[in-house]
């Protein structure tokens, strides 16, 4: 145990990785009877992460300690999971919780749900609370149909409401991802009436051979011109794709430098960055050394 700047860390004091993702495709095959949406999607790591650390409290104490300030603590996922956790298995420990958030927010790239599932992990050892995989996979999907892709840490076709997880392997591209000056609502999306419900089930051998699409662009264009601009910009040096429901949008490139020189012609009023797809995430290698 080792001192940090709020107090004594837990465990040997390190940080802990809560990686982003990009969903490669995203189709959206029906809708059931309770609204949410049926979707099949190919999601990948990417080695842009935010940084948890987690210090010892009083029995029953969970708090945030420091975190983005737009975002209330009592909302954040990552408090809610610690508690969640707490809750479910009756483990009367307190946790000061310190983000560093590095993910942008409302970007599609997954930062809290990520956030959610590292906590669950963490704590899951450090708690010495001994669920299984599936048993954290299970606690998370009650606070994001993506937490149990980040809890079991394995690039994945996702089916049902994102819940049904395939393990795949999907080329480890550079990526350019850019986040235009917008904030996607995902509710909005998602009830929208021009949203296509429809697609038809695919493999993920066919996505590998045809490549695949995301279902929300057209909906998302129409309503936030900033995101279109910026797939119409991305769209002249590459494939752009959108990310989840946005608003990044992101394209493979050739190499890291090709990609860098790219991102440094980018609008001043985006923000940008070069990143490597992971089919296994930095999560589980931290895990192992715990």
């Amino acid at each position: 145990m080792t001192d940090g700047p709020f107090g004594a860390r837990l465990g040997d004091g390190r940080s802990w990785p809560a990686p982003a993702k990009l969903n490669l495709c995203l189709h959206i095959v029906g809708r059931r009877a309770d609204g949410y949406h049926l979707l099949q999607s190919a999601m990948q790591f990417i080695d842009l992460t935010d940084e948890l650390c987690f210090y010892r409290r009083p029995p029953g104490r969970i708090e945030r300690v420091a975190g983005p300030a737009d975002i209330p603590s009592d909302q954040d996922l990552a408090v809610r999971a610690a508690r969640l956790l707490a809750e479910k298995t009756g483990i009367d420990l307190g946790v000061g919780i310190e983000l560093n958030k590095r993910i942008p927010v409302q970007g599609g790239l997954g930062g809290g749900s990520s956030d959610a599932a590292t906590v669950l992990v963490a704590l899951n050892r450090l708690w010495a609370a001994n669920l299984s995989v599936d048993a954290l996979a299970k606690l998370g999907l009650g606070l994001g149909a993506d937490v149990p892709f980040f809890v079991r840490g394995q690039a994945s076709w996702a089916e049902g409401v994102g819940e049904r997880l395939t393990p795949a392997e999907f080329p480890e591209r550079v990526f350019l991802v850019v986040k235009p000056a917008a904030a996607v609502s995902t509710a909005e999306i998602f009830q929208a009436p021009e949203l296509t419900r429809n697609s038809p089930i695919t493999t993920i051998r066919a996505f590998l051979a045809e490549g695949g699409r995301n279902d929300c662009v057209a909906t998302v264009r129409s309503r936030y011109p900033d995101v279109a601009e910026a797939l119409d910009w991305l769209g002249k040096v590459s494939d752009p794709r959108l990310t989840g429901t946005g608003a990044c949008v992101f394209a493979a490139m050739p190499d890291a430098d090709s990609a860098a020189a790219i991102r440094r012609t980018l609008p001043a009023r985006w923000s940008g960055f070069v990143t490597r797809g992971l089919n296994r995430s930095p999560l589980l290698d931290r895990l192992a050394q715990a």
